[in-house]
């Protein structure tokens, strides 16, 4: 008798340390899968972005340093291997972008052309998709975390090597910029 409450005092444990690991291989997948959803927009925004430099380069020849910084943000960008090493890529780019945007402002002309006009829209309209796709990212990632990190799961993650994750964030640069209150003037 007693034999049969271990023997299946010992089959839940094992169903239930099963069930903790398929939870953690699912939530390292989804975050897998969140990211590659983020692969998508950023190659949509890596196509658009040397047509945006093209465009701007008739208009801004002596603003050249901008240009390069962006196209070097972007080859940055493209051979990034791993989930961590895309993030701090894609950040950069970001940053350069918004230079851009800054050096762009003293072209009224350009901001009238209707190529620059189209291809900015479409780059506002992929960026608003990435920003939708980091926070998918992020919150595939908060469940994984909590996953690897709460009890009794940690056990388990430690065991088979689950660790925590990154979260796609600003960076420490933009989020200084971003802590300071916008500048507004007429």
């Amino acid at each position: 008798m007693v034999i049969f409450i271990f023997l299946g005092l010992l089959i839940v444990v094992v169903l239930m340390l099963i069930s903790m690991y398929n939870r953690l291989v699912k939530y390292r997948n989804h975050r897998e899968n969140a990211f590659a959803d983020i692969d998508v927009q950023l190659r949509q925004r890596h196509d658009l972005i040397p047509q945006l430099v093209d465009t701007v380069k008739g208009y801004m020849k002596h603003e050249e340093n901008v240009l390069t910084t962006v196209t070097a943000a972007r080859s940055g960008a493209l051979q990034a291997k791993t989930i961590n090493d895309k993030i701090a890529a894609e950040n950069q780019l970001t940053s350069a972008l918004q230079g851009l945007n800054v050096a762009i402002e003293a072209y009224p002309d350009l901001k009238a052309s209707s190529n620059f006009a189209m291809l900015q829209e479409e780059i506002s309209d992929v960026e608003n998709k990435l920003a939708s796709v980091r926070r998918f990212f992020n919150s595939a990632t908060r469940e994984y975390n909590n996953a690897v990190e709460t009890f009794p799961s940690n056990i388990i993650a430690g065991m088979f090597n689950f660790n925590k994750e990154v979260m796609f964030d600003l960076g420490v640069e933009d989020r200084k910029t971003m802590s300071e209150a916008p500048k507004v003037s007429f």
